[in-house]
């Protein structure tokens, strides 16, 4: 029966985590590494946690408790823990379970010092390290104290912090169980800990070392600095030496103690550099183990390392599978699409199979590989110039990356640029037909897909749905919507550029735009201002649609709403809205999120601001308002110019480019507008799959397909056999993803590269970003994560992490816009200047900056914001 309570560390894999927990099974796996020394040691099983805690019946009441107390009620959760905590201790380990121990510690050698470590089952997970959430006690000695220290490891499950810690990451407190490692005490000369990746940058090519005198206690603890020793290609690039003034000990009796180091070996290194090396080389070992970079525990002893233990690093973001061992540099696609998080997989692979160039995926983002462009010098400078325009801090990554030791090769020719590096080069005439042309062109499209797929299921569907892709593209890649696209923006380039030359004036563009035809975003946000004038005169509708946004329920409620006096209209204006733009939602390049046909409560906030903070009519008054502005700085840039020497010919120039990106900025929103409408169409298709799914028990939910790509839910429509177990692991992963910042660049190395703006024009403590749409406002910041918790004001500032299509009817509502991602073509910028939002993007963390209601200022002309006392 024992054996079920003790196992040797050498008797344990990575496997048997439920059994030992995560340090325990990374322990077991690092014994069986050849070569890699690790002090002996065994396991007291999560079985005989369990027993502990049968054996104490009120701890199952409070397990209850603790499971229903308010998250944020610290001293509810201190005091009950607590409780939980003294109970553990207080519990008798019953005898056939002490004789286990004792037997263990009498092979190994029962009067050794041992460390004793707890090893809970969710605990150095790839997911979440919880380092530092349980408790490791050092030097123990005597089977009676290490029998004490082993409850007391089990009592450390339900410390303050692991509590708190679970909550967070929203893990059951039942579903963990704590296991203890009891292992041979090591005195060390030194000690530390070594990232086989750097753990700042993400480089998986440089490796650090910390390292102290003594127990490793005094670097966890924060005693003291540690040396920091870089080494890259093994060698030692790079070290610090620390003043370490105290270091911890064993003592002779058991326990540990802190001492001062004598001054004269204070500024001594820890290790040598050819210490250093050796200790990255095992840890390269280890690495290569467990397939992903590790932190890793050790000891040096006699000039031989012991490895006391080794995690995955959980904070870095994961390299994209290329298959080869080339470098490689990768642009994110999140932020020019302005959806930085991450997507499930079938998100990711209908955005691969739809897409006009090769995406690869990391961490639930998309990213595309430019390295060939920027091998050769042509297309290199016509990805920067186009790069630099939208979006400067990722010009300025690229650079950083040329600039660094030949890490991109330098070929004569990359071969075709791509849609990333030049747009389409031959122009077009400065004509209206062509953009009703190009929208009639997807509008059949369209129809013409809604028709085809109503006949298909099962493998069919997904034959169908191949071909379906072929056109999406094919509408994506014609020359004329290329052309038109581009016509826009080099119109806009073009104004900006000459007439700050010309004139002296910075984003001129932005005010000739106002309320420039054709733009599908600027018009479903003025469309929701006329949706809320047909409910604005029904007090019943209006006091019941703040009902169901208090409730914040994906509630049904238009049914609801047709019952009550001016519902009937109410509803039809919100369902008129919902044919045309119903597709629509916030993260829309990820096909599984709720669109808002699925999820309609999503724009009820967003009506009640606009019957709130509007009076009727605002929709048509706004936009002749734009109009009548643009049309008077036309008048005024033309007089201007032709006051100036070859003055008639500079304001022909600038009449004929007024014209063209009037004519062709508003359809710059249209293409993303066709995809979505696409998205939908191909979603319930798939979502009716699904249901088939579940009723015949292949799946258990309809959701369940998002963990699946396009390819797999292919197979499993034709198979009707599903792997849960995948599923399960997807669901994981994506949870994981939350957590990892997307670089804007990011190496094969594994490095993540920060551009700068590199400016010296902002004042002292200003938040720097990129001008967007032009003007000054100050008002009160709206610090929003979530579209659907937006609450606003009339002349309200939103600031947020970034903004796709589907925040455009907030825009309506407020004065001024700051967000985290973004360029000057992004979706969220070309709505601020049609409706003349002062706006800067591109401001790096901007809502961890600025609090909720402080007073800013935004430099929209500028680029850079001001916190106001």
């Amino acid at each position: 029966m024992s054996d079920q309570y003790v196992l040797d560390l050498q008797e344990v894999d990575e496997t048997q985590v439920a059994v030992v927990g995560g340090k325990g099974a990374h322990l077991g796996e690092l014994s069986q590494i050849d070569d890699i020394p690790v002090p002996g040691g065994f396991c007291v099983t999560t079985n005989a946690f369990r027993r502990i805690m049968a054996e104490a019946p009120s701890l199952d009441d409070r397990l209850d408790e603790l499971s229903r107390l308010d998250p944020d009620d610290q001293e509810a959760i201190r005091t009950l823990s607590a409780r939980i905590r003294r109970t553990i201790e207080e519990t008798a380990i019953p005898g056939d379970l002490a004789s286990a121990i004792t037997r263990a510690l009498a092979r190994l050698g029962a009067q050794a010092a041992y460390a004793v470590r707890s090893s809970a089952t969710a605990e150095d997970l790839p997911t979440a390290s919880f380092a530092g959430q349980q408790d490791t006690y050092l030097n123990v000695v005597g089977p009676t104290a290490i029998l004490r220290h082993v409850s007391r490891c089990w009592a450390s499950l339900f410390t303050e912090r692991a509590v708190t810690y679970r909550r967070r990451n929203g893990i059951d407190h039942r579903t963990v169980h704590m296991a203890v490692v009891v292992q041979r005490m090591v005195f060390p000369h030194a000690s530390g800990v070594l990232f086989t990746a750097d753990p700042v940058t993400g480089n998986r090519k440089v490796a650090t070392v910390d390292a102290g005198f003594g127990l490793g206690e005094a670097l966890v603890s924060g005693l003291v600095n540690p040396d920091v020793f870089t080494v890259r290609h093994g060698q030692v690039v790079a070290r610090t030496i620390a003043a370490k003034e105290r270091a911890v000990h064993a003592l002779p009796a058991g326990g540990t103690q802190e001492a001062a180091i004598d001054p004269r070996r204070q500024r001594q290194p820890a290790l040598t550099d050819a210490q250093a090396v050796r200790l990255v080389q095992l840890g390269r070992r280890i690495e290569a183990h467990f397939g992903r970079p590790q932190d890793i525990e050790w000891c040096l002893v006699d000039d031989g390392f012991r490895i006391v233990q080794s995690r995955p690093i959980t904070t870095l973001f994961p390299i994209p599978e290329t298959g080869d061992q080339n470098n490689h540099v990768y642009v994110s696609v999140g932020h020019g699409q302005m959806m930085t998080d991450p997507m499930k997989p079938l998100g990711l692979s209908m955005w691969q199979l739809t897409a006009m160039v090769p995406m690869h995926e990391a961490g639930g983002r998309l990213f595309v590989d430019v390295t060939r462009r920027l091998a050769s010098p042509a297309s290199r400078a016509g990805l920067l110039d186009v790069i630099g325009r939208g979006d400067p801090l990722i010009r300025d990554a690229l650079e950083t990356v040329l600039d660094r030791d030949d890490f991109v090769p330098s070929l004569p020719d990359a071969g075709p640029a791509g849609p990333l590096a030049t747009g389409a080069s031959t122009p077009i005439e400065t004509d209206p037909a062509i953009v009703t042309e190009l929208i009639e062109r997807s509008r059949a499209s369209i129809a013409a897909l809604e028709r085809d797929i109503r006949t298909k299921t099962g493998p069919a569907l997904f034959d169908f749905l191949l071909s379906a892709f072929e056109e999406h593209k094919r509408i994506l890649s014609d020359p004329l919507n290329l052309q038109a696209i581009t016509a826009g923006m080099e119109a806009t380039w073009w104004l900006n550029d000459k007439l700050r030359e010309w004139l002296g004036e910075k984003n001129a563009a932005d005010t000739l735009t106002l309320s420039a035809p054709d733009n599908v975003t600027s018009e479903m946000g003025l469309a929701l201002l006329d949706v809320a004038d047909v409910i604005r005169p029904h007090p019943e509708a209006v006091a019941f649609l703040q009902r169901v946004a208090d409730e914040d329920e994906d509630v049904d409620f238009l049914d609801e709403l047709a019952k009550l006096p001016g519902g009937t209209a109410a509803r039809a204006a919100i369902e008129t809205y919902l044919d045309r733009y119903g597709m629509r939602c916030v993260g829309e390049i990820d096909i599984t999120r709720p669109r808002w046909r699925e999820r309609p409560t999503t724009l009820v906030p967003a009506i009640l601001d606009n019957v709130r903070n509007f009076q009727p009519g605002a929709a048509e008054r706004r936009f002749e308002q734009g109009r009548q502005k643009a049309r008077q700085k036309e008048q005024d840039v033309l007089a201007r110019l032709r006051a100036l020497p070859d003055g008639d010919r500079k304001a022909d120039e600038t009449k004929r480019m007024i014209d063209r990106v009037r004519t062709f900025i508003g359809y710059r929103e249209y293409p993303k507008y066709g995809i979505i409408s696409r998205y939908f169409v191909y979603k319930q298709a798939l979502m009716a799959e699904a249901e088939r799914l579940v009723r015949t028990d292949v799946l258990p939910e309809r959701e369940d397909i998002f963990y699946l790509t396009f390819q797999e839910l292919h197979d499993v429509v034709r198979s009707n056999q599903v792997d849960a177990r995948l599923i399960r692991q997807r669901k994981d992963a994506f949870r994981s993803y939350h957590a990892l910042t997307p670089p804007r660049v990011l190496t094969s190395d594994g490095e993540a590269v920060t551009g700068a703006y590199r400016r010296d024009d902002v004042p002292a403590g200003a938040l720097v970003g990129l001008p967007v749409s032009a003007g000054t406002i100050e008002g009160r910041a709206r610090v929003i994560l979530d579209m659907a918790d937006a609450r606003l004001e009339a002349g309200d500032i939103l600031v947020t992490p970034f903004t796709d299509p589907s925040w455009s009817p907030l825009f309506v509502g407020i004065a001024g816009l700051v967000t985290e991602v973004g360029g000057l073509m992004t979706h969220g910028a070309v709505i601020a200047r049609e409706y003349g939002l002062p706006a800067v993007v591109g401001v790096e963390q901007a809502t961890r900056l600025i609090r909720d209601g402080q007073r800013i200022r935004v430099h929209g002309t500028d680029g850079y914001l001001e916190l106001l006392p």
